[in-house]
């Protein structure tokens, strides 16, 4: 059969044609751009999923960059806390060779002074250079701001807090009270009375006693009339060595550790009763200004083998969290809140009160902000940020009233200077803040280590199988594309020819008109 008016056969020559030549530019453009997915049309589900991915890739290689950033940030803090160590161990040697007193003239005690004054200045003057692209990271621009602090604390840092909305309310429950170690010495007078005969008479012989706590032990001996207060002041001349003070009460002595604590304690030993009448009591745990149970007579046995209490850490919740603790600090470090707190002596001694108002929601403070916040992660909310808090590192802030004082106490004019102050204070102070300023680099160094050094490796993985993932999805397989280019190529060659044939079909009717 043959037609002229139309050419099926060209027709479908022209459509398969079409198509080759199609599926050719196709391959064509994903071997030039090298993705095999290049508008919507090519794949609409791998386009989905593949700028899903592409958006991952993108927060997660920002969250790097912020990770390394925050790297260099802290590095340089470190720098400006490992020069204010170096100050402060050099003002602990100064304090030490200036309390040679008898070998010093007060012209080497005033240099020494001098020196003194420089290094805080220095320290001051550190704290408030300290800076990363002009923000200061020393001077108390990272702290965090503490607001509606109730009674009852007596020192308060906040190393990292991480809360959504204006301020984040902290309640601090105590549920077991701080104790000092403590025993009493009853003497049923003011005075010391030793009784006996010949060897053993009163006027010739002495009460020994072994006094002993966290620092060390001392032995006393005490003749017949001794006061009381005399006994007191006796032993309190050696508390730094003890760790065991006396105070007065009735008719004798309460003897206590000079810090709270389960590592705290009295042990008593009567080495020689001298025939004194008397006996060595507890004391109640809810008022350790009064008395429990008979331990032992001066003349017993225990009395002589030696008598001992032990204090007792604080038992805190913190916002529900059981705190850990050591004396009357309690502490808690969780990926939302990181804190320690140590209250007063009443505070921690009282164990049927909640600090703050009573009743329901009470509040001891509120965070109100503050700190560096680094973002680690690559979705913005609170699970991939952390915060750390930097205090300021300024002589009136390092030190703590439980040292006595802090390290602005120590210049010229002040309490605790070297000339004519208080050196054993001023040593404790200036412990304390080594103490701090080391815990911060501690901090600091456990947050680049740990937090920023885990972080990177998991980002980079993570980076890694995303983009892996986004590329088996969205680019080229060149093997086989190239096949496919060849395919339709061949293909397409063949159409060609066969669209020639067909357009030429149609002169064969020619042959029918004669």
């Amino acid at each position: 059969m043959s037609r002229i008016n139309t050419n099926v056969a060209s027709l479908t020559a022209q459509r398969v044609l079409f198509n080759n030549n199609s599926g050719l530019n196709q391959s064509l453009e994903r071997l030039s751009t090298g993705l095999r997915i290049n508008r919507g049309k090519d794949d609409p589900a791998g386009l989905i999923a593949s700028e899903n991915l592409r958006a991952e890739i993108s927060s997660t290689n920002a969250a790097i960059n912020n990770a390394e950033r925050a790297e260099r940030v802290v590095n340089i803090a470190e720098g400006g806390l490992s020069e204010v160590s170096n100050l402060l161990t050099e003002l602990q040697g100064l304090i030490t060779t200036t309390a040679n007193s008898a070998g010093l003239s007060s012209a080497e005690k005033e240099a020494n002074q001098l020196q003194i004054d420089s290094i805080l200045q220095t320290i001051d003057r550190v704290a408030g250079q300290t800076s990363f692209q002009g923000t200061k990271l020393l001077n108390g621009n990272f702290d965090f701001r503490v607001s509606s602090q109730a009674a009852g604390i007596d020192d308060l840092r906040v190393n990292g807090a991480k809360f959504e909305g204006d301020s984040l309310d902290v309640n601090v429950l105590v549920t077991q009270s701080a104790q000092r170690a403590g025993l009493f010495l009853s003497f049923g007078g003011t005075n010391l009375d030793l009784g006996g005969t010949g060897a053993a008479d009163g006027a010739t012989s002495t009460f020994v006693i072994e006094v002993g706590g966290a620092l060390g032990n001392r032995e006393f001996s005490f003749a017949s009339g001794t006061t009381v207060t005399q006994i007191q002041d006796t032993i309190n001349t050696f508390s730094d060595l003890t760790g065991v003070s006396a105070v007065l009460s009735g008719d004798g002595v309460r003897l206590q550790s000079t810090e709270f604590g389960g590592d705290e304690f009295v042990n008593v030993k009567i080495i020689d009763d001298a025939q004194q009448d008397g006996n060595v009591t507890s004391l109640t745990a809810d008022d350790f200004t009064t008395g429990d149970a008979d331990l032992g007579a001066y003349d017993s046995t225990v009395a002589s083998n030696g008598i001992r209490d032990e204090g007792q850490n604080l038992g805190a919740t913190i916002n529900g969290i059981v705190a850990t603790t050591n004396g009357k600090t309690a502490r808690i470090d969780s990926d939302f809140l990181n804190l320690e707190v140590t209250l007063s002596d009443d505070s921690a001694n009282n164990t049927a009160q909640t600090l703050g108002a009573v009743g329901g929601g009470t509040r001891t403070f509120a965070i109100a902000g503050g700190g560096a916040t680094f973002q680690l992660g690559g979705n913005v909310d609170i699970g991939s940020k952390v915060t750390l808090g930097i205090s300021e590192v300024a002589i009136r802030n390092l030190g703590s009233n439980a040292a006595g004082g802090f390290l602005d106490d120590i210049g010229s004019g002040k309490a605790f200077n070297v000339v004519d102050g208080d050196l054993t204070t001023a040593q404790k102070v200036v412990s304390e803040a080594i103490e701090q300023v080391s815990t911060t680099r501690g901090r600091l160094g456990a947050f680049q280590r740990n937090t920023l050094g885990a972080t990177l490796r998991s980002l980079a993985v993570s980076f890694e199988n995303t983009s892996a993932a986004e590329s088996v999805i969205r680019d080229t397989d060149f093997a086989s594309e190239t096949a496919a280019l060849t395919r339709s190529q061949i293909l397409s060659q063949a159409a060609t020819n066969t669209l020639a044939l067909a357009n030429n079909q149609p002169q064969n009717a020619l042959q029918l008109l004669g």
